[in-house]
């Protein structure tokens, strides 16, 4: 019987052995195959993250699927500044509500900040047991394991993946770590190539901008409408609140009103930066962009610079070469938005040479256009002052002559009137010969007084609805001091808003008279006259000019019925 039972007993041991055996090969087919699905599921992620080209879609893309190969509870990817923090902060796992209730995200801290100074694979079985843990703000969930590792984009350090609470309850292991490392490695390229086409992007963007800049110089646009056109596609490309410009004015240490659009540009609109120091002046003297993330707290800025209100970031970069530059080109952020980078503002510098660059070509042209305008002028009144008041001239002198032949009263009369006549026509022409060589008193900078009241009259048809008419003799440009023309075309513009706003007139005529040592402007409408209620507050200070000047000033009917009639006349000096 013993020899049965031994036999029995080696009989079951090779049984044994082999189930011992198939148990051990199931555990490590179990094995073969997690590490397969784990491939498998890290091969997807790789594939998923490199499809995309949407910078922050892929980052999106990177976290949800780290957190997912690794079986992680929550899962953050930081985004490193330039100032060696956490610029963006993307959460997995963490509800809206939640991080709410835990308040500002973090900037580069504690663990977080251990991974920006040293970026190499962290892994910890507890996160407080760290020496550098500053443990978890107010209503943060609770976070044990931790398992963080460096995204680096060629040699640069882009950010960070930061993965916690390993779902089965244990630490984070070397797998993990290696399965993280490699989705890094893939997150990198995807990074970078999303980082490319935003860059192409961007720049198809930049070149669309400034050949519309291009186009709309080109049309003859005027040069204050181009640079609004600058600033908003400026704003618009770099994703600003605010933008301005601001003209410089050699020679007079100031900066001309502000050009303003976007965020509170009513306001902003029309700022004088009186001085070429500060911020403002160091983008006007650089040949590099500006920038700084506190605008209302910079060095650089004073106390009362009101363009600044309610903006944090700020970038500044000169329209033109450094010592040529003709402006400063500012757009802004408000408080709390990211500062301008290098991607923002390396493309903006180009773009502002290159409107600076259009605006001068286009001046250029605009100047030889006038000097070919001036020509024809000269010609004009050479003309007029050789053929023209000749000819008249001749004929004045035979019809004096015709006059001692003429033995009726009145023939001789009307001969003597006509002979008048002509000598005024001179004296008109001469006039107008005299505006056409002084061209208008000025530049086109600054215009004399022919062109400033012709200039007025015309933008008056935009609230009229017609073209007011318009006559001027004698030597308005010669004989009227610039102080007097200040005041006529102030008068002037009162009267005719008046006479829009108020008279109901389908008629409106001007007239300026510079004659025998005075200067009168009359301005009569076919309207209802002055309505009772108005305000009379414009009407004092036409009266209040011609009394400052010796003048007077009257307003009464129209001599044909109806409307009204406004006198304004002063005293001017004729000169030798």
């Amino acid at each position: 019987m013993s020899g049965e039972g031994a036999g029995g007993a080696e009989q079951y041991l090779p049984k044994l052995r082999l189930d011992d055996l198939l148990g051990e090969l199931q555990v490590r087919i179990d094995a073969a195959r997690g590490i397969q699905n784990r491939l498998h599921g890290l091969l997807e992620a790789v594939l998923s993250v490199g499809r995309g080209l949407d910078l922050p879609h892929v980052l999106r893309s990177i976290v949800e699927a780290a957190v997912v190969l690794v079986d992680a509870e929550y899962g953050a990817l930081g985004v490193i500044g330039d100032d060696r923090k956490l610029s963006e902060f993307l959460t997995v796992g963490i509800d809206d509500e939640h991080r709410a209730a835990i308040g500002a995200l973090p900037s580069g801290h504690g663990i977080l900040g251990e991974l920006i100074r040293h970026p190499e694979p962290l892994r910890l079985p507890e996160l407080s047991e760290h020496p550098n843990s500053y443990g978890l703000p107010a209503n943060h969930p609770p976070m044990h394991s931790f398992l963080g590792v460096p995204i680096r984009v060629r040699d640069e350090v882009f950010g960070n993946l930061y993965l916690t609470e390993k779902r089965s309850g244990k630490e984070f292991d070397a797998e993990d770590e290696a399965v993280l490392s490699t989705l890094a490695v893939a997150a990198g390229v995807a990074i970078e190539n999303a980082r490319l086409y935003e860059e192409t992007r961007l720049r198809e963007r930049w070149q669309r901008a400034s050949g519309r800049v291009t186009s709309m110089l080109l049309t003859g646009a005027p040069s204050a409408e181009v640079l609004e056109l600058i600033a908003e596609q400026a704003r618009k490309i770099v994703s600003a609140d605010a933008g301005m410009i601001a003209e410089w004015v050699q020679g007079d240490e100031v900066l001309r009103p502000v050009l303003a659009v976007g965020l509170d540009a009513e306001r902003r609109s029309g700022l004088v930066l009186s001085s070429v120091e500060g911020f403002v002046g160091a983008a006007l003297s650089s040949v590099e962009p500006v920038v700084t993330a506190d605008i209302e707290h910079d060095s650089r800025t004073g106390e009362g610079e009101v363009q600044w209100t309610g903006l944090g970031p700020v970038a500044a970069v000169p329209l033109g070469t450094s010592g040529k530059a003709r402006g400063v080109l500012i757009l802004g952020r408000v408080p709390g938005r990211p500062p301008f980078g290098d991607e923002d503002t390396g493309p903006l510098l180009g773009f502002a040479d290159q409107a600076a660059l259009a605006l001068e070509l286009a001046e250029r042209r605009r100047d030889a256009e006038q000097i070919v305008l001036l020509q024809d002028r000269d010609r004009i009144a050479r003309d007029l002052h050789d053929l023209a008041i000749q000819r008249l001239f001749a004929a004045g002198m035979t019809l004096q002559s015709a006059q001692r032949f003429m033995e009726h009263p009145e023939g001789n009369e009307r001969l003597a009137r006509t002979v008048d006549d002509l000598d005024d026509t001179i004296k008109i022409i001469r006039s107008t010969i005299f505006g056409l060589r002084t061209h208008g008193g000025a530049t086109s900078a600054t215009p004399g007084l022919r062109g400033r009241v012709s200039d007025l009259v015309k933008t008056s048809a935009a609230s009229f609805g017609f073209l007011p008419a318009l006559r001027i003799e004698g030597l308005v440009e010669t004989d009227v001091p610039d102080a007097i023309a200040d005041q006529v075309v102030a008068v002037l513009g009162e009267a005719l808003s008046n006479a829009a706003r108020h008279a109901g007139a389908r008629a409106v005529d001007v007239r300026l008279r510079c004659g025998g040592g005075e200067l009168t402007l009359v301005v009569t409408d076919d309207g209802c006259g002055v309505p009772s209620g108005v305000a009379r507050s414009g009407l004092r200070n036409m009266e209040e000019r011609a009394i400052t000047l010796d003048g007077s000033f009257t307003l009464g009917e129209r001599e044909e019925g109806g409307g009204t009639r406004l006198v304004w006349r002063v005293p001017v000096k004729p000169m030798a």
